[in-house]
């Protein structure tokens, strides 16, 4: 995939408020999701579809459009066209003749939103799917969909699901989902942290005050940087550092800690292929 789509913090603004637009784009994001689904109602629909706009930010401008089955899927993708958005991110994205449909027609790539009990166990054949260039979770409504509770242990599987489905596709890391609380700084960073090393590279925020704790939590910390320059610094092959054995395995998680460091905003410093796998 290319760059543009390797994001760390990718902030949600309703669709309908093309007043919040510019302040979403200063507010540190990656990147900025304009919302036609689950932040626009009904009535509001056509009014947000006709205020998608992507000039007024230098960070790629995504669009999540309504899901497919929904009176309003096929204007939100026709609306699309010609417009230099960076991607459309498809909600409860599940296998299908549609949903393969929909990749095949989109004028841009497609972040494929997994909602739903049956979009995880899809995951890795939608991970598959041409145009498909990065997979997130949705978490809230999987929860909802399997009556479970909104807690790590229960979404520990899903989210292993995915950063496995996106490494055999040869997709970036997902996306995680939100985190609800918008003040409470601690509980952000240490959802972002959770993600990034379950091995998720990037989040969604749902609020501008959320920007800045999720890409903290995606960053290395003192230590863990101070562990990084030990390893590098302990030469090739096999050695002794702090009383653990170090190889080149351990050596590639050095590596790829301290490129977060350089670079944060590239979300994926994971060394995967950006070649599409094939099935």
């Amino acid at each position: 995939m290319g760059a543009p789509l390797a994001f760390t913090v990718a902030l949600f603004v309703p669709a309908n408020r093309p007043e919040r637009f510019a302040k979403a784009a200063d507010a540190g994001a990656d990147a900025v999701i304009l919302d036609l689904e689950d932040a626009v109602a009904a009535p509001a629909k056509d009014a947000a579809r006709a205020a998608l706009r992507a000039d007024f930010a230098t960070v790629p401008v995504l669009v999540r459009v309504n899901g497919l089955g929904t009176p309003w899927h096929a204007a939100d993708m026709a609306a699309l066209a010609g417009r230099a958005f960076a991607a459309v991110m498809v909600p409860k994205a599940e296998v299908g003749e549609a949903f393969a449909a929909l990749c095949a027609a989109a004028p841009v790539p497609v972040i494929a939103l997994i909602e739903t009990a049956r979009g995880l166990a899809d995951a890795r054949r939608i991970a598959q799917t041409a145009h498909v260039a990065r997979l997130a979770f949705g978490s809230i409504d999987f929860c909802a969909d399997l009556g479970c509770a909104h807690g790590r242990d229960a979404l520990l599987a899903a989210r292993s699901e995915l950063v496995l489905a996106s490494r055999l596709a040869g997709l970036a890391p997902p996306i995680d989902g939100v985190t609800t609380a918008i003040d409470d700084r601690e509980a952000i960073v240490d959802d972002a942290r959770h993600a990034r090393d379950l091995g998720f590279g990037g989040k969604l925020a749902i609020h501008p005050r959320q920007v800045a704790p999720i890409r903290d939590g995606f960053a290395p910390d003192e230590a863990e940087i101070a562990w990084a320059r030990k390893v590098l610094a302990s030469g090739d092959g096999a050695a002794a550092v702090d009383g653990t054995m170090v190889d080149e395995p351990v050596r590639i998680r050095a590596r790829a800690l301290l490129g977060r460091l350089a670079a944060p905003q590239a979300g994926a410093t994971v060394s995967w292929s950006s070649e599409r796998r094939q099935p």
